[in-house]
């Protein structure tokens, strides 16, 4: 029959430390094998949660970190643009490309590739055929980058075809930047 009343402390001690050792012992080898189950499961559901986890931050910090980069070389061509003389152009900076970060091979988001359909008429540029080698597989920073070393007749083919594929802004700007001077 259940008591009604509490139990006073020392009720309480004696159960936890005499009958509830003497209950585990008659009962413990029956629930023993429950238990070591009951965790294997908890702590696979845990890993599995913890890789869900990582993999989805590490993908989003990539992501964040490239569009980080690209904010970033819009805001240097602009401040290059004001304050002339600061920023170094020429053939020097162009025919260097930017020190790549080294990143863990499982890390690696590729980068968006253009959807848009190439320009099959007589005489439109393809990225084969632009002064810029691999130029849908460089990033806005790494293309402008490469900008200062290119003829006026480079410059606009590049700009009509960035106009016409993928529009990135920082790469529009900087060769209007380049073809006004």
């Amino acid at each position: 029959m259940p008591r009604s009343d509490p139990k006073t402390p020392v009720e309480q001690v004696v159960e936890l430390f005499v009958y509830a050792p003497v209950g585990l012992v008659f009962e413990g080898a029956s629930l023993l094998p429950q238990l070591v189950e009951k965790g294997r499961s908890q702590v696979a559901l845990a890993r599995m949660v913890g890789r869900f986890a990582v993999r989805s931050r590490r993908a989003g910090a990539l992501r964040a970190a490239g569009q980080l980069q690209e904010h970033a070389a819009g805001l240097l061509e602009v401040l290059a643009g004001a304050l002339p003389g600061l920023v170094p152009t020429g053939p020097a900076r162009s025919a260097s490309a930017p020190t790549p970060v080294p990143v863990a091979p499982d890390l690696v988001v590729p980068p968006a590739k253009a959807t848009a359909a190439r320009d099959t008429r007589p005489g439109a540029r393809t990225p084969t055929s632009l002064a810029i080698p691999d130029y849908d597989g460089l990033s806005a920073s790494q293309v402008v980058n490469r900008l200062a070393g290119l003829t006026p007749a480079e410059l606009d083919a590049v700009r009509r075809y960035e106009a016409a594929k993928r529009g990135r802004k920082t790469i529009l700007s900087k060769v209007a930047q380049l073809q006004d001077a």
